[in-house]
């Protein structure tokens, strides 16, 4: 990958070395040592990948076979979206509603994309095949990272530790489900969705993520008794701009107040 060289720093009349904005593409050197970064990567990529081995069992347990459990795991590559297709299907869903469950919930990773392709600036012979490692995990790695040099290694590391870890336990998962029976009494299923709230929740920093948040499990909660499976995901999706625009009201409605007082008293004045 080809490193974007950082702006010639300007010293002051007094000598005083005025750097750049801070960010990645201004910093000369490091501030976390490469070392540092693997071993990050590498923690979250080995504790997340071997969760693959939960949807291989969970997958043959649906009624996959050993192919399309494999290729799922290959080609969708977003664990949160593969556990809730084969949940669906398992639970007797429609497989389009299953299908459009699991879509909308990786449209997710679009938007990471948008973040990191300014903060990796990687080559765009190379940015069709990154984007595949776009997910939740390597998001989560890269974007604390003080440099850009540091957040390629963050993502790379993590997106190809995760890539081959979660495939081969999938593989292993989906061959070793006879052996475990009841693949339900394990409850193998609420691995990788307890790994996606683990690394969501520390981002939900400002009241209104954490009460859109709550509202969107409230709202699948509410709704999986009523209707067929994969529905409440997307309803839940809802959640969102419901509280935009309460808050939005909320924030406008003082103002609105204040502007009709000031229009008032300006129409006084002139009469």
């Amino acid at each position: 990958m080809a490193e974007q060289t950082a702006p010639p720093e300007s010293t002051g009349p007094a000598g005083a070395v005025s750097a750049g904005p801070p960010g990645p593409a201004a910093e000369t050197r490091p501030d976390k040592p490469d070392a540092a970064v693997v071993r990050d990567a590498l923690g979250v990529g080995i504790a997340v990948g071997l969760s693959g081995f939960a949807f291989g069992v969970t997958s043959a347990g649906s009624g996959l076979t050993l192919l399309q459990t494999c290729v799922l795991s290959l080609l969708v590559f977003t664990g949160a979206s593969q556990f809730a297709l084969v949940g669906a299907l398992a639970a007797g869903g429609n497989p389009y509603t299953a299908a459009a469950g699991a879509f909308f919930l990786g449209v997710r990773n679009a938007f990471y994309g948008l973040r990191l392709s300014q903060l990796l600036a990687l080559p765009r012979a190379v940015r069709p095949f990154a984007a595949h490692w776009v997910i939740d995990e390597t998001t989560a790695v890269t974007l604390p990272q003080p440099t850009r040099r540091a957040a390629r290694i963050g993502f790379t590391v993590t997106g190809l530790t995760l890539y081959v870890l979660w495939n081969l336990t999938t593989l292993v998962g989906a061959l070793g489900a006879e052996a475990l029976g009841d693949t339900d009494a394990w409850g193998l299923d609420a691995a990788s969705p307890a790994v996606f709230l683990a690394l969501l929740a520390p981002m939900l920093k400002s009241t209104t993520e954490r009460v859109t948040a709550g509202l969107a499990v409230l709202l699948a909660l509410t709704l999986l008794p009523v209707l067929p499976a994969g529905v409440p995901v997307l309803l839940s999706a809802l959640a969102a701009p419901v509280v935009l625009f309460l808050m939005g009201r909320t924030k406008r409605g003082p103002n609105a107040g204040d502007g009709s007082a000031t229009q008032r008293k300006k129409g006084e004045r002139r009469s």
